[in-house]
């Protein structure tokens, strides 16, 4: 009898079906009294029952989702949300290959349609680049820092192994390029940050990102100084429980992420073969007459699980990989939002012991 076959060893202490969603509702048993949510995160029963909704008119569900594959589907974005509630459009298209005398790089086109009373024009076309797309999403980051922003495709390639300036390359990163404008200009805060509103409108951006916005600036700096300085004590359990969860769900992912690419570089290798091996038997079939016919059927049979692997590897390099990515990047993301917020509590409580302090110096009567 053939015995089963053995699992995966794990990569971490547990596995994911193991770890309690941080977000799923449980019973006070399972999660304790120390991860009840705080007082200051419930909202009042007058809010949560009433219907609310975004400003484009689409409905908010405040129910809480009764598992984490359902919290996934209710924070997918929809790509194809209803035209008549639109009222920015902006794409990416024609890539551009630019050859200068210290570098080669590829600009994209941007282009933007819209309504909005923010805008000067009804229509803008502007030519960016990667580290353009790379300074707006920073941006995002500290001016918005309690959102979620939509990642970016990965900068680096290995050279050798990627041609960044391919056709194949360049449309790849021209689709996710895409993608992370769109999520951005559905955002229902996001599209309206000023930041946005010059990457898609400003001719020169260079001249900006040296001019800046000096008010913006020295109220980052002032922040960045304030929590430098203070290290934060403990992070509330229900948002160490959140960072757990992540840290094990980004290490199954990139487990998961090398063992699909292994899976397709052994598959690209046994397709050489499978490529070479299927000539041979037709040739085969030519000098034995009499074999002539199952060699035949041998190289035909060949023929079909070439092309059925060659289109599994592709599904998987073009399909698979991609989201499996995507997903790795959105819980780094998430990651990041995490310590913008222990910044904030750590100010937080650096200001409540400075003003202690103060007390216990005043001059008691």
């Amino acid at each position: 009898a053939a015995s089963a076959p053995k699992p995966l060893p794990s990569s971490g202490p547990k596995s994911l079906r193991e770890m309690p969603h941080p977000l799923a509702t449980s019973s006070s048993e399972e999660m304790g009294p120390a991860l009840t949510p705080s007082p200051d995160l419930l909202l009042p029963r007058s809010i949560a029952d009433k219907d609310l909704s975004l400003p484009n008119g689409t409905p908010v569900d405040t129910s809480s989702p009764a598992s984490s594959s359902s919290l996934l589907n209710r924070l997918q974005l929809d790509d194809d949300l209803d035209v008549e509630t639109r009222d920015l459009f902006v794409t990416v298209d024609d890539p551009k290959k630019h050859v200068c005398t210290m570098e080669t790089y590829i600009t994209y086109r941007v282009t933007t349609k819209t309504t909005r009373a923010e805008f000067d024009l009804p229509e803008y076309s502007v030519r960016r680049r990667y580290q353009d797309f790379d300074w707006l999403r920073n941006k995002l980051e500290e001016s918005q820092p309690t959102h979620l922003i939509p990642p970016l495709p990965e900068k680096f390639v290995v050279k050798g192994v990627v041609d960044r300036f391919s056709e194949e390359f360049v449309e790849t990163r021209r689709k996710a390029l895409d993608k992370f404008l769109k999520r951005i200009t559905d955002h229902p805060v996001l599209s309206f940050n000023e930041h946005f509103n010059v990457f898609l409108t400003a001719k020169d951006l260079n001249a900006y990102k040296k001019q800046g916005m000096a008010l913006l600036s020295k109220m980052g700096e002032s922040v960045k100084y304030v929590t430098g300085g203070y290290k934060l004590r403990t992070r509330p359990l229900e948002f160490a429980a959140i960072g757990d969860y992540l840290d094990t769900f980004s290490l199954k992912l990139g487990t998961i992420d090398r063992i699909a690419q292994r899976i397709i570089k052994e598959q690209l290798e046994y397709l050489v073969e499978l490529r070479e091996y299927g000539p041979v038997y037709s040739t085969w079939g030519g000098l034995e007459v009499e074999l002539s016919e199952p060699l035949e059927g041998v190289s035909a049979c060949i023929g079909n699980c070439c092309t059925a692997l060659e289109e599994l590897s592709e599904d998987m390099t073009e399909d698979f990989l991609p989201v499996l990515r995507e997903y790795i990047l959105y819980a780094e993301s998430m990651k990041n939002v995490l310590k913008k917020r222990d910044q904030v509590q750590a100010e937080y409580e650096a200001k409540l012991e400075a003003v202690a302090l103060r007390k216990e110096d005043r001059p008691k009567v």
